[in-house]
């Protein structure tokens, strides 16, 4: 079957963070920002990088259910496991667990890296390398992700949902989750005030 001409394969978006606009619709993804790990014409999947996870456990507490280290062991984490907190990915597959990291950690087979300084890893092995302190040198855990079909990113895009700006690493893992919203808007000289009347519009 020949191929419809008019059918052009997207630009992809992927290593790009997304950033909610002020009139986001869907609740769930109001004032987040979104780092695009897959983006093609059959759709696209990415991990919101700046939400708390609903449940309250840490990271630590994750790492003792999860059997990775003992209750007693948990004074001796490293620093970046200590530092880590529990996120929300998005509203897909919320009871998986989805590691960002920088580029410096790879799982052959496991690890994969989205561009040169960001990988994504969803196996235990991860957990136990940062509880162990032979892990990244930065990361982020997330339960679930965010995901789009065929189509529906570039529609969302076209009907002012999103707007998408580089993945600076320094913003993808910053712990300071309140800040990353307008941390990102500025790094497109975007005032949010004037973002925020001028999205009033119909």
């Amino acid at each position: 079957m020949a191929k419809d001409e008019t059918t052009r394969e997207p630009e992809s978006l992927a290593g790009k963070i997304l950033i909610a606009m002020p009139g986001m619709e869907d609740k769930r993804f109001a004032r987040s920002l979104v780092f695009l790990c897959a983006h093609s014409a059959e759709g696209a999947m990415g991990i919101i990088l700046n939400q708390p996870a609903p449940s309250a456990s840490s990271f630590e507490d994750l790492l003792v259910q999860l059997d990775i280290i003992p209750e007693d062991e948990r004074i001796g984490l490293p620093p970046l496991a200590r530092a880590m907190t529990v996120q929300n990915g998005g509203p897909v597959e919320t009871t998986r667990g989805f590691v960002l990291h920088s580029s410096d950690y790879h799982v052959d087979n496991v690890t994969w890296p989205i561009d040169d300084h960001i990988s994504l890893t969803t196996t235990l092995e991860v957990l136990k390398a940062i509880a162990e302190g032979r892990g990244p040198k930065s990361a982020i855990m997330t339960l679930g992700y965010a995901g789009w079909g065929a189509g529906q990113l570039e529609s969302e895009i076209q009907w002012n949902g999103w707007l998408h700006c580089p993945a600076d690493p320094t913003l993808v893992f910053d712990r300071d989750l309140d800040a990353k919203y307008d941390r990102a808007l500025k790094t497109l000289g975007i005032d949010i005030g004037l973002l925020s009347r001028e999205a009033g519009h119909g």
